[in-house]
């Protein structure tokens, strides 16, 4: 079951915001509420707020323990942008642009996700045998044949590589 909460307009840049939600992807909400405590990022306050109302949400509504609930996932978009313009040199303005972030959070829950579903190739479970298909048990070592195949393959062809100065220009600041 999913548990959707969102932030609109929150004035920092995506680009900020994205550093601190790529952190917590993937993490438990406990796990992630200690990291985003412990952040030294101007994002990671609202975040943190929003994480936790996120949480809330799911205990009330839905009445899911916080332990059981994970990021699914957290995505930062770009929201208005506010333009204003700053005095230059000889009467000239440049503009300013303040960027805003709209942040969408999603939770999950990890109980709901431990159940074996039938695959794809089956309209009923009765192929499973301890929660794993016959077919897949047969396929598997031809896929790691096959895979071993393609190594081989790659190991015998050079790869594209780019040429040595190519590197020493990058590497060498003075050169560029």
């Amino acid at each position: 079951m999913e548990i959707k909460a969102s932030l609109k307009n929150l004035h920092i840049a995506p680009r900020k915001v994205r550093l601190v939600a790529g952190l917590i992807k993937g993490k438990d909400i406990g796990r992630a509420e200690v990291e985003l405590v412990n952040l030294v990022k101007r994002s990671s306050n609202p975040i943190l707020k929003l994480l936790r109302s996120a949480a809330a949400n799911a205990a009330h509504n839905f009445g899911l323990p916080r332990e059981s609930l994970y990021i699914k996932e957290i995505k930062v978009d770009a929201g208005q942008v506010f333009k204003r313009f700053r005095a230059r040199a000889f009467g000239r303005a440049a503009p300013i642009r303040k960027r805003t972030s709209h942040v969408s959070l999603i939770l999950e829950s990890r109980e709901h996700n431990t159940a074996r579903k039938p695959g794809p190739r089956s309209n009923s479970g009765a192929e499973f045998q301890g929660g794993v298909a016959e077919r897949e048990i047969s396929a598997a070592p031809e896929k790691e044949r096959k895979y071993e195949r393609d190594l081989g393959a790659r190991r015998g062809r050079p790869w594209k590589t780019k040429p040595l100065n190519f590197v020493r220009r990058v590497f060498n600041r003075k050169a560029i």
